[in-house]
């Protein structure tokens, strides 16, 4: 969900339910997991710590905590509650195993650290201070706006405009006015430098956890997949070229290398110095002096986890294909050790035919569409012809084309709802219009779903017009079609 969308109701109800930080808020035992957790993790910077040392720092805090509010505050052990914070249900710590020791380790989650910010936002603060933030939007929107302009005039004027004030500022320090920023105006700064120096050092384990799950969708994926090697291997890089294309990848990247300049960890390292020498700041809080460094080793071992994703998913890509590669070593030497069995033994000499050395592809589009024969005039006059002058009987068959499908889809209609019908009814429907060569189709039809019957001991007669207009007229023994009974199997008979 963008930053600057409204939450709607269903969406605050969701995340009332799922929501692992809001969890944390509405639990039980929030204010021990809360001022524990967040002073372990969040105060003290810690990214991870051994089960044991953990379960043994809660171990002392309980027992503190008990003594003071009295005895059954806290009845359960140290490792209940750290086993039940890491659990599925909590999502509170994260239990895992490092690369290189079998003891578990434990981490916290991005949800704890939400919680723990809106729970310190809460506390009254004697000061709040605005004018930093304003200038910090102002410059934001500076850059952005002239960061984007492709007009190099524009570019030119805003570059111009920033000499002259610098300009200015140097003719009025020559000059005797040197303007300083008093105590309120430092106040206001360091609160707005410390607050984004902890917001930017709690990102990186929501970087780290985010990492974390795309590696596990494609494991999933992996685990799952049914294609190719080769599409398999477009996904996997593909996914994990996104990461450094995408804008949380860039980001972090621009970040990390920034961290890693000599030059600018020296200019830090001078600048939180002669802050925190400030009078204005004497108050101030004593990690923010090595937050760069705090920040360093964060970006560090988010780097060492994208590195160590990298190396397990490269191991169980090669186990993937070691096992595919091992089952078809199997098939050979089980192939190979069949061969060797039989290699003594006289069997009947195998042999098959093939109808053809190739398969034979018939497309249906490829078939050509019906195209009805040239007409053709018969001379009937009864001339001699020479001895030996060849007549091709073939013009015979030309002359009409009978619809042969369409008698018998003619024939199966008529036949719905009844066992037989009479050929004299169906030319009642459907007068004869192919004449004598029509009436022969109907005779020779040939269906599974009907047969037919011939009566010579009944006469009908079919009529038809000719091309002239005449009349014809044939006399046949009476034809009936029967529906065929089906069979025991199913089948027509």
């Amino acid at each position: 969900m963008p930053d600057d969308q409204q939450l709607s109701h269903a969406e605050v109800a969701f995340l009332r339910e799922h929501d692992a930080a809001w969890r944390l808020l509405r639990a039980g035992n929030a204010p021990l997991v809360i001022g524990f957790l967040g002073r372990v993790f969040v105060r003290d910077n810690v990214r991870t710590i051994s089960a044991a040392e953990l379960t043994s720092r809660l171990d002392d805090e309980l027992w503190a905590l008990n003594h003071e509010f009295g005895e059954g505050t806290y009845p359960r052990p140290a490792k209940a509650y750290l086993d039940e914070w890491a659990g599925p249900e909590a999502g509170w710590l994260r239990k895992f195993y490092p690369a290189d020791g079998d003891e578990p380790h434990m981490d916290a989650t991005p949800a704890l650290e939400k919680a723990v910010a809106w729970v310190e936002s809460l506390q009254v603060r004697t000061f709040v201070g605005t004018e930093s933030r304003l200038n910090t939007i102002v410059e934001l929107l500076r850059q952005m706006v002239f960061g984007a302009e492709t007009n190099p005039e524009a570019r030119l004027a805003e570059l111009h405009r920033r000499r002259s004030e610098i300009d200015q500022q140097i003719a009025e320090i020559r000059q005797g006015h040197l303007p300083v920023l008093d105590d309120t105006a430092l106040r206001d700064r360091y609160q707005q430098f410390a607050r984004t120096a902890r917001e930017l050092l709690a990102d990186f384990r929501e970087v780290e956890t985010n990492f974390r799950a795309l590696d596990r969708q494609l494991r999933e994926q992996i685990a799952s997949w049914s294609g190719s090697k080769g599409d398999l291997l477009d996904t996997v890089l593909g996914s994990r070229a996104s990461i450094a294309e995408s804008d949380q990848g860039r980001s972090f990247q621009a970040f990390y290398d920034f961290l890693l300049s000599r030059q600018r960890q020296d200019e830090l390292t001078d600048l939180l110095d002669r802050v925190h020498a400030l009078p204005a700041v004497d108050d101030g809080d004593p990690r923010l002096r090595q937050i760069h460094y705090d920040w360093l080793e964060a970006g560090e071992r988010t780097q060492a986890t994208v590195r160590l994703l990298s190396e397990q998913l490269r191991r169980f890509l090669d186990d993937q294909v070691w096992l595919e590669n091992r089952r078809v070593m199997d098939l050979l030497r089980g192939i190979e050790a069949t061969a060797i069995r039989l290699r003594g033994v006289r069997t009947v000499p195998v042999t098959t035919e093939l109808d053809h050395p190739a398969p034979g592809v018939a497309l249906p589009m490829e078939r050509p569409l019906y195209s009805p024969g040239a007409g053709r005039s018969l001379d009937c006059s009864v001339e001699a012809r020479p001895h030996g002058d060849e007549i091709d009987p073939s013009v015979l068959f030309e002359q009409v084309h009978v619809d042969r499908e369409g008698l018998a889809r003619g024939v199966r209609r008529a036949l719905r709802g009844r066992d037989q019908v009479a050929l004299a009814e169906l030319l009642e429907q459907r007068p004869i219009e192919h004449g004598l060569a029509e009436v022969v189709t109907y005779l020779s039809l040939d269906e599974d779903a009907f047969e037919v019957v011939l009566d010579p001991a009944s006469e009908v007669q079919a009529t038809w017009l000719d091309e002239s207009g005449a009349v014809r007229t044939a006399t046949l023994p009476r034809v009936t079609f029967a529906r065929r009974l089906p069979t025991r199997e199913g089948f027509p008979a």
